[in-house]
Formats: C-alpha cells, sequence, structure tokens
C-alpha cells in the first residue's frame, strides 16, 4: 500500500476530503512532495512557523538540547533551564506584572489553564467568550467556542458561559460581578480576520476592571510578531490579566503557555496543591526551540517584516474579484464572498504550488498567514500566482 492509503486507512481522519499533500521536506516558506514539487506555504502552518519552515538556528537550539535530556520530570518540580530561560524572556515581552508563565502543550491547553486559574483566582464560575470566537477544540476550549455548528454535537458542555458580540458596546453589559473571565481573540482569526477598535478594547477593559472581572487575552494565532507588534494588545494600550500564546511561539515545535501576575498564578498551588498539571508542558526540546523562535522575532525584528509583507499584499492583490483584504500584519483575509470560489481558489493554487486555505467560521475568504521570513520575491510570486487563480475563477 502506498503511503496515502495508509494515512486514510489508520491515521483517524477529521474531514471527508484531506489535502492529503504527503510532504517530504520543508526549508523557509517552501515544502516538497515526494515527486519534487515545491509549495509555498501561504499559510505556515496555521499561524505556526513565524520563522519560516526548519530554520537554523531553531535546528541549533534543538541539537542542543537533545545532547542533554528530553523529559526527566512533570512540569514544575525540576529546574530545568530551557523552561526557566523561556519563561524569563516571554516575561520580559510583556507588560509589567504579567511575570510568572505557565508552559503547556498546545493553544487548546492554554485555554484550559486559564479556564481553571480564573476560577479559582475570582471564585466565580461565569465565563464569556464571543461569537465566533475560537479558543480550541477539546471540551473546555469548545464551551468558548462562539458556533454552534461545532459544537452541537458534544453538548452538555461547560454550565455558566455565554457569548457576547465581539467589538458591541453594548454587549459588555453582559459582564457582571458573577463572572470570572472574559476570553477574547485580540485578532479574531477563525471569524474570517476581525479587528476590534481601541475604543471597544479600552471599554472592554474598563468593564471587566469595574466588575473584578479577569480579562484573558487569546494571542494564540496574533502573538510572537504575526500582526505587526510582538503582542497584538500592544496596539490597544491596554493590559490583560491572562495572555494565552501557542502556535508561533514554537518555531514547528509543540507548545504553550498562560501568563499571569505572582498574584494570580500562584492560587494554582494551594487549596489544592497541583492545582493545574501536565507532564510533557515545557518539554525542555519544545522549550529551547521556543527561546530560539522568541530571540530570532527580536533580534530580526521580524514583526516588521509582517507590516512590510501585509503593505505587499495590499498592494499586489487587486483583482475585481476581490471584494476585501482585511488584515493585521501577515494575518490576512482575501473575501472572495462565495464558498465555491474560495475552494475553486485553494484548488487550483494548490496546482500551481502554492497552499492556501479557508476559515472555519467564514468560509468565504482566503486564509493568508505566511511565514514571517518571507522575502519580497517570493511574496510577489505568491500574490501573482493568486492573480492568476482569481482570472480563471468562473465569473
Amino acid at each position: 500500500m502506498h503511503q496515502r492509503q495508509l494515512f486514510l486507512q489508520h491515521m483517524a481522519q477529521t474531514s471527508p476530503a484531506p489535502m492529503a499533500l504527503e510532504v517530504e521536506r520543508a526549508e523557509g516558506v517552501w515544502l516538497y512532495d515526494r515527486q519534487g514539487k515545491r509549495y509555498l506555504d501561504l499559510i505556515a502552518g496555521i499561524g505556526v512557523s513565524n520563522v519560516g519552515h526548519r530554520h537554523p538556528k531553531v535546528l541549533a537550539a534543538i541539537q542542543h538540547q537533545l545532547d542533554r535530556y528530553l523529559h526527566v520530570m512533570v512540569y514544575g518540580e525540576y529546574v530545568l533551564s530551557p523552561q526557566v530561560a523561556l519563561a524569563k524572556a516571554i516575561a520580559e515581552t510583556l507588560p509589567g506584572g504579567l511575570h510568572q508563565v505557565y508552559l503547556v502543550n498546545s493553544g487548546s491547553e492554554a485555554t484550559e489553564g486559564a479556564m481553571k486559574l480564573a476560577k479559582r483566582f475570582t471564585g466565580r464560575t461565569e465565563l464569556i467568550s464571543c461569537a465566533q470566537a475560537y479558543h480550541g477544540s477539546t471540551q473546555g476550549s469548545l464551551s468558548l467556542m462562539g458556533d454552534e455548528y461545532f459544537k452541537q454535537a458534544y453538548r452538555p458542555l461547560l454550565p455558566n458561559t455565554q457569548l457576547i458580540r465581539y467589538n458591541d458596546h453594548a454587549s459588555l453589559d453582559f459582564i457582571s460581578s458573577q463572572t470570572a473571565a472574559v476570553f477574547v481573540e485580540t485578532i479574531q482569526g477563525e471569524a474570517g480576520l476581525r479587528v476590534a477598535s481601541k475604543e471597544w478594547m479600552k471599554a472592554l477593559r474598563k468593564r471587566c476592571t469595574d466588575c473584578g472581572t479577569l480579562l484573558v487575552l487569546d494571542e494564540i494565532q496574533a502573538g510572537f510578531g504575526r500582526t505587526g507588534t510582538f503582542w497584538a494588545f500592544e496596539a490597544y494600550e491596554i493590559m490583560p490579566d491572562i495572555v494565552l500564546m501557542a502556535k508561533g511561539m514554537g518555531g514547528g515545535m509543540p507548545i504553550g503557555a498562560f501568563a499571569a501576575s505572582v498574584s494570580i498564578m500562584q492560587c494554582l498551588s494551594y487549596e489544592p496543591v497541583l492545582g493545574h498539571i501536565t507532564t510533557f508542558g515545557g518539554h525542555p526540546v519544545s522549550a529551547a526551540a521556543a527561546l530560539a523562535t522568541l530571540h530570532l522575532i527580536k533580534e530580526q525584528q521580524l514583526n516588521l517584516q509582517a507590516l512590510r509583507i501585509e503593505q505587499q499584499f495590499h498592494n499586489g492583490l487587486k483583482h475585481p474579484k476581490v471584494i476585501e483584504l482585511r488584515s493585521a500584519g501577515a494575518m490576512m483575509a482575501l473575501e472572495l464572498g462565495s464558498w465555491d470560489l474560495v475552494q475553486a481558489c485553494i484548488q487550483l493554487a494548490l496546482e500551481k504550488g502554492l497552499i492556501t486555505d479557508w476559515f472555519l467560521f467564514c468560509n468565504t475568504a482566503l486564509r493568508i498567514a505566511p511565514p514571517l521570513t518571507m522575502t519580497e520575491e517570493e511574496a510577489n510570486w505568491a500574490i501573482q500566482t493568486l492573480l492568476e487563480c482569481l482570472e480563471q475563477l468562473p465569473s
């Protein structure tokens, strides 16, 4: 049996029509299949490969750690230098007070940990999130998801959760003294790239403060330079109580985290002791890769490269079939207005060696979120290929 048959037979399937691209190797912004054809990865593994695939400095950090130790003990018991150095480096990127970091394995786990933390710290049970929000797919994070299609088959989910409308001032009245936390994507990703106004973000922060409610900002997709600043919330001039991160932080390795102040985070250490536990969270190899990734983004100012990429796409992607290009740095949505057009464009692009995708809650737009290391030449090739695809779409 060839690889594709084995994939379909033995790998648990999540859709009836997987892309099934057989990847042989990856380098920079390119993926290569078994026949040697190369594909420009315009979605960075869904916002993961911010520093590109297999960046030499990330590989060197991984190899350095491989020569020392892998897993040695559950998170938080031993002093492991990759974890300590990463936590310190993350804390230094965050505003004053957010000094403690809890390392986990993924974005969903970061959400789960923050949900527990908020309930434990406030003594409250209500959690609020936004319509069309995506915070993960585990039972707890699914309870915060803002789209019923993906939730309906798994109910009952967590009680005492409710949705408000993103960027809607009237919805803020639902936040009350009963609310433990409000979970908000700083930039809504799966909704098709929705950006809140600064006024709404400031009003959200004030409402949470007035109600004694924790503000949890989900930077799982938007963080680590993706939107033009290291953290997307920097553009709003507000300070969250808890920050979620994952995806782009690992340089291609699995890792996530949630960060908060010492006063908030310490409540996980008593009544009960071990209030949150993870075996592999902050795995030494993943932590080493994440630290190298963080340094790369800072040293090479890849957040500014995100702005350059954004401007290139805005300048170049002009076509009658383009309704709108929504963007926050190198996090973009090309609105075509039709599911059929989006799917046809994805297929045409793949045939031409360009990987694109759609959004969970916005199937009328193409996802564009390339590695922040993408050169001007590579960006221009991607733009011209997309224009060719758009020209071939039916009217």
